[in-house]
């Protein structure tokens, strides 16, 4: 059964940037838009377990930090070589300046 996780704090994460969060032994990506919306994906990198968080993030997309594939942080779809499976999203909202994911 799905259930919320109080996750961070809302201005943690900045703009076109990403934290790690960790919880129940799962590693998770949090991101922040250019627009203020928040986001949450699994936290490695389909291709080679490598934690997204560290990867660079612009335009709606993640940076695997050690083969450049890139992914779309908002649909967790697998948008450039080598990577070629998707991301797992989670839902987000934020509730009293603080995100919170569905998993």
């Amino acid at each position: 059964m799905p259930e919320w996780i109080n996750a961070c704090a809302a201005d943690a994460v900045e703009p076109e940037e990403a934290i790690r969060f960790d919880h129940a032994s799962k590693t998770f990506a949090i991101f922040r838009s250019p627009d203020d919306s928040y986001y949450c994906t699994a936290g490695l990198c389909t291709h080679e377990n490598v934690h997204l968080a560290d990867g660079l993030v612009m335009d709606h997309e993640v940076e695997c930090p050690k083969h450049s594939g890139a992914f779309d942080y908002r649909t967790g779809e697998a948008r450039r070589a080598p990577v070629c499976v998707n991301l797992k999203t989670f839902p987000t909202k934020v509730e009293n300046g603080r995100i919170h994911i569905e998993i």
